[in-house]
């Protein structure tokens, strides 16, 4: 048994470097069994704005299966996953068998510990047709990549721009900024650091300042153009310095937690491809996030004016990229050749993330 969990520990060792919203790292692993795993999942509905239908971190959930499945092949072993039923969707469960398959290495695990967010500016040069075939491919057959380049790339950025304003001018998205970003810190186990923000030395010590107070951002935001600034360095610059922006939609309208888990999974393989393929990339789920709330009619704010805010940029969201592919798409983001990220959220280390075993299966 302590060879095979040694084994087990590896894998997981590996796939905890999965993405997760705001490096929230939504899960826990228990092992079960000499071939068994179980994920404790969980989202962060109660406290975070972006996750108010847990979809976000069922989609970090997608990504943290899809890395350990193909950690896995590192060892030549298969990965069979089951959700338990009956368990409330705040808290999904999942059983991972592995089994032993004679299999080669996925080429992706190399790019596993390598992929990061990139926040500052990439090249503008255009994705290859090889490319972008490559990542066409990654996703598998049930997902399609809507690719916003030349003049929607523009677009795109101006919309980004629109949203930040969104999200800084928002108490309930302030909490959730201030309780991840980490200060003068380059590297960050367990949020954001700052260096990774991509605004410039004296504007995060400004943003420092301001974000002890929610007070001291409304001030400045209401009488001193506050948000200019930043979504000029995180938004708009960076929007139009890529290769392109991405959508990537399922070929129907995702329903519930298994949709949202496989899309996680389609996205993993996009992000560890452009990875492999030297290329940079950065989400841009939010217009998304928002623009579901909009359809379902999901209260987001208390403030006034926020809920009609987002109305509008649900409205450009659509006539960038069509009502019905809004209605389709799972995550969004920007790619680019260009380095990874020197700055960038760690993980935390495996022996925080296990669970005693509750009990053996095998």
């Amino acid at each position: 048994m302590n060879r095979a969990a040694g084994v087990l520990e590896q894998i997981l060792d590996l796939g905890r470097w999965a993405p997760s919203g705001d490096n929230t790292q939504p899960w826990r692993f228990e092992i079960a069994g000499e071939r068994h795993v179980v994920v404790h999942g969980h989202d962060t509905r109660d406290h975070c704005v972006y996750d108010l239908d847990g979809h976000p971190s069922q989609i970090s959930l997608g990504a943290l299966i899809e890395t350990i499945a193909i950690a896995a092949t590192a060892h030549g072993l298969a990965t069979q996953v089951e959700r338990r039923a009956g368990l409330p969707e705040t808290t999904p469960t999942f059983d991972l068998h592995f089994e032993p398959a004679g299999m080669a290495a996925d080429p992706l695990v190399a790019a596993i510990p390598k992929r990061s967010v990139q926040r500052r500016p990439m090249r503008r040069r255009a994705l290859t047709a090889t490319e972008k075939a490559a990542l066409a491919a990654s996703v598998g057959k049930d997902y399609e990549i809507l690719w916003l380049e030349g003049r929607e790339r523009w677009r795109t950025a101006k919309l980004m721009y629109a949203n930040a304003k969104l999200r800084l001018t928002m108490p309930e998205a302030y909490e959730v900024h201030r309780d991840i970003i980490e200060w003068n810190a380059r590297y960050s186990a367990g949020g954001v650091p700052d260096q990774a923000l991509g605004v410039d030395p004296m504007t995060a010590k400004l943003m420092r300042v301001l974000m002890q107070d929610w007070r001291r951002i409304a001030f400045f935001n209401r009488y001193l153009a506050g948000t200019v600034a930043p979504r000029i360095q995180m938004d708009l610059l960076p929007g139009i310095a890529c290769a392109a922006h991405y959508v990537l939609q399922a070929r129907r309208p995702p329903v519930g937690i298994d949709d949202y888990v496989a899309a996680g999974r389609a996205l993993q393989r996009f992000w560890l491809t452009a990875t492999q393929l030297e290329l940079a990339m950065q989400p841009e789920l939010t217009p998304l996030i928002f623009g579901r709330y909009v359809r379902e009619g999901r209260r987001f704010s208390t403030t006034p004016g926020m809920q009609e805010a987002a109305q509008r940029l649900a409205g450009r969201l659509a006539e960038l990229i069509g009502a019905e592919p809004a209605a389709r798409a799972v995550f969004m983001g920007r790619v680019g050749a260009g380095p990874q990220a020197e700055a960038r959220s760690l993980r935390r280390p495996l022996a925080e993330l296990m669970l005693a075993p509750a009990h053996r299966t095998d």
